[in-house]
């Protein structure tokens, strides 16, 4: 192919990602709660051709990708002068994970990356793995990213090439492009996964979300979500976790339970994003579940809606990791607006869209949890009597 022709083919490629980009997206209304949308707002194919591809012909005459992004998804989020971004976990072919801001003036489509990824600064003991980071709007000024950072267990013998320690990475910024890598939070356990920071100062410190664990993947004699507080955010150490929601038998979050973004500040109290892990015959399954707390006390929860919030749906449960949605983003407007990103099977990102007064109706209004195969039919039983007498007005039973 002479110089003419390879030029022309970059050419297209960069036309019809263009095309791709711009796509609109479509609203699926939902059930009242929330509303999904039809496709994707980030996949594998949003990173940039100039990120997979070796342009220069002399050094790759068939145009190869060279650098493959195999997916895109666990994005933090965050709505900053009219636009949204998201820090998005983009896993390479090679299966390390690392960040990149993606942005779009509406939230539901038009999404691009920035043409660099995140540089993020190492510490004296570097990560294998980052990925996960909640973006968080503090009241002291900055903007923190907080983060789960992932390093080979030293304790292993060395042929155990899969067991891990997950730790939370602190990093702050002004502008999302230069990043100050802070110390990793220091705690009581082990290890630590879905560390959140909350926006605002509580007893004058910095307060965290935690999620003690035993075990990499197994909660052990942890698990649920976790409360603590350090006088320092250059160098945050928790000495006290308190667990404010925890795990429950026979529920959405029988085998584990974190936070998911930082808490959204309402009239009525902060609200939750969560998500729960049971087993299943199949493997594991993560669904999302709200909370709602004192806004005097953030660690006191008052509303604890039973179920799932938002499961995995038709194609959303086929992907590297089958039977998932996680959430680690959500964004709110001035208006009250809320869309919620959630990733769906590790492979892609999701959005859906709601509102403050919708999610707080859900979240005071839905029946808790009862526990109990009895109860739970007698709680519908209740449902079903109050909604006869309309059925009946309505000369529809």
């Amino acid at each position: 192919m002479n110089s003419s022709e390879y030029n022309k083919k970059i050419q297209k490629m960069m036309e019809e990602h263009e095309e791709f980009l711009k796509r609109p997206n479509v609203k699926i209304h939902g059930n009242g709660v929330f509303d999904r949308y039809k496709y994707p707002v980030l996949t594998n194919k949003h990173a940039p051709v100039f990120w997979r591809y070796d342009l220069h012909e002399s050094d790759n005459p068939y145009l190869m990708e060279r650098i493959g992004i195999n997916c895109t998804f666990n994005s933090g989020a965050i709505h900053l002068n009219g636009k949204f971004y998201l820090i998005a976990r983009v896993e390479g072919f090679d299966r390390k994970s690392f960040l990149a801001v993606a942005e779009s003036p509406n939230g539901v489509d038009n999404f691009r990356f920035w043409d660099y990824p995140v540089v993020m600064p190492e510490t004296e003991d570097p990560d294998t793995n980052v990925y996960d980071m909640r973006i968080i709007k503090h009241e002291d000024g900055w903007l923190y990213g907080v983060f789960c950072t992932e390093r080979k267990d030293p304790n292993v013998s060395r042929e155990d090439t899969s067991s891990a320690i997950a730790q939370c990475g602190v990093a702050r910024t002004k502008d999302m492009k230069t990043w100050e890598r802070l110390d990793d939070v220091k705690t009581n356990s082990p290890q630590q996964r879905n560390v959140v920071l909350h926006p605002e100062f509580v007893n004058g410190k910095y307060a965290f979300y935690t999620r003690p664990q035993d075990g990499f993947l197994e909660a052990g004699t942890g698990g649920g979500i976790g409360w603590g507080l350090s006088a320092s955010i250059e160098h945050a150490v928790i000495d006290k976790e308190e667990i404010i929601d925890d795990r429950q038998y026979h529920t959405i979050k029988e085998l584990k339970n974190g936070q998911g973004p930082a808490p959204i500040k309402t009239k009525k109290g902060w609200l939750h994003l969560a998500h729960g892990v049971r087993g299943t015959a199949a493997g594991l399954r993560y669904t999302l579940y709200l909370l709602l707390s004192k806004l005097d006390q953030p660690n006191v929860v008052t509303h604890s809606p039973g179920g799932f919030f938002i499961a995995p749906d038709g194609e959303e449960r086929i992907g590297d990791v089958s039977n998932v949605v996680f959430c680690n983003g959500w964004a709110s407007t001035d208006n009250g607006d809320v869309y919620i990103y959630y990733a769906s099977s590790d492979t892609r990102q999701h959005v859906a869209t709601t509102t403050i007064d919708r999610l707080l109706d859900y979240v005071m209004n839905t029946p808790p949890d009862p526990l109990r195969s009895f109860a739970c039919v007698q709680q519908r039983i209740k449902l079903i009597n109050k909604n006869m007498s309309v059925l009946k007005e309505l000369n529809l039973k």
